[in-house]
């Protein structure tokens, strides 16, 4: 898959914020050149392209652990920083950022912010909007500027968080981040339901979702989705149906007492076969649930975002297309790889147009997430967007006035 970089760009690589700062400053005020932000470079094709050369600015030097006060379950640590990593100094700790974020060795925290990236997890455990309490970056003009702060109770500048979060670095550059933290979980466990019709899915997640139980994640899988998430999991695991994986965390008798509870409480809606993973493999199942939403070698992978009642519908819909489909059945969240067979943008179009007026039809939206640069022309990756196109350029005059962040990138 080509980059959303465009021709051999110049590339700067600030080691500290107010080196970015000077670095954004002095284009604003000379050459005014546009700037692309990037972490890890896992999510460059994520809107659309660039239409002229750009510089990118690379977050990798800006990776250093400002302070982890463990006691306190926060840390703040420059945005550059590989997912990975910071999930490896914090359970040293036993603690842990529970928000997915797929390719986590090379996924920087301020891509991930930027982004808004999640995962199965996000049922249990919400999204990063969750866990950021302090920001701090550098708008298009070279102004530094914080948010939040680095304890929980200080929630000033709550809202500009969350304006940062998702922006797609259109905005400003994030620098720093503060983060709330929470327990590892003594064992994780999931069930890979097999079910011979989606209506009993459907059924089954009514009951879940008033259930005495508190699953961390609830995913609906087509056999399409079944079957690579199976191979990548290296799990022998039945895959010729829908499935439903439910996921439970806590301690050893927490969860064999959701584990038995769910199993009563499904006893009867018919579902065809069930499987259950612990220890080593729960854990491979888990990665591979992650993974899954990457963007792969697949012509195009979508997300949708609609109501969860109308999850299933979706899921029957996209399946009928011939599309592989992992749902978040819990929060309508539903990822897409078209068939390898879609070769064009037309082709495309003509899949994800019905698809679209379906989740819109509902409130909800299907966003491209990655396909070739070139097919971004025919295909309208953003769909309707939801915000009022007066209030986003009002967003963008007052951070970069001279629209030299990521532009385009939206539209």
């Amino acid at each position: 898959m080509n980059s959303a970089i465009n021709t051999n760009p110049d590339e700067l690589t600030p080691t500290s914020a107010p080196e970015l700062a000077r670095m954004v400053e002095e284009n604003a005020a000379g050459r005014r050149r546009p700037l692309l932000p990037v972490g890890g470079r896992t999510a460059l094709q994520f809107g659309y392209a660039a239409t002229e050369p750009v510089t990118i600015v690379a977050t990798s030097e800006l990776s250093r652990v400002i302070d982890y006060p463990a006691r306190d379950m926060t840390v703040t640590v420059e945005a550059g920083l590989r997912v990975e990593e910071l999930q490896k100094l914090l359970k040293n700790e036993g603690q842990r950022l529970p928000v997915d974020v797929a390719q986590a060795h090379r996924a920087t925290l301020g891509g991930a912010i930027a982004t808004n990236t999640s995962g199965p997890g996000r049922f249990g455990h919400g999204t990063l909007r969750d866990y950021v309490i302090g920001i701090s970056a550098v708008d298009g003009t070279g102004r530094l500027f914080s948010a939040g702060g680095r304890v929980v109770k200080n929630v000033a500048g709550y809202d500009l968080c969350k304006l940062l979060i998702g922006s797609l670095g259109t905005l400003a550059i994030i620098t720093q981040v503060t983060l709330k933290l929470r327990p590892l979980a003594e064992k994780l466990q999931i069930e890979w339901i097999t079910v011979d019709a989606l209506d009993r899915i459907d059924d089954a997640l009514a009951k879940l979702l008033a259930s005495q139980t508190r699953p961390v994640a609830l995913e609906v899988l087509n056999p399409k989705a079944a079957w690579q998430v199976r191979s990548e999991s290296q799990q022998d695991l039945p895959t010729d149906r829908f499935v439903l994986c439910v996921a439970f965390e806590g301690s050893e008798r927490e969860v064999n007492w959701q584990a038995e509870t769910l199993r009563n409480e499904l006893a009867r809606s018919e579902l065809a076969e069930s499987t259950s993973l612990a220890g080593d493999g729960a854990k491979k199942l888990c990665k591979a649930l992650i993974e899954y939403q990457a963007a792969s070698d697949d012509p195009l992978t979508f997300q949708a975002t609609l109501p969860p009642s109308q999850t299933i519908e979706f899921v029957a819909a996209a399946t009928e297309a011939g599309i592989a489909l992992q749902a978040h059945a819990g929060n309508g969240v539903i990822v897409g790889h078209l068939a390898d067979d879609c070769s064009s943008p037309e082709q495309a179009l003509a899949i994800l147009t019905p698809l679209r007026r379906l989740a819109e039809r509902s409130g909800g939206a299907l966003v491209v997430h990655n396909c070739e640069p070139e097919w971004k022309l025919a295909l309208p990756v953003f769909g309707t967007l939801s915000a009022p196109a007066g209030l986003m350029q009002r967003m963008k005059q007052a951070f970069d006035p001279h629209s030299l962040l990521n532009p385009g990138r939206f539209a």
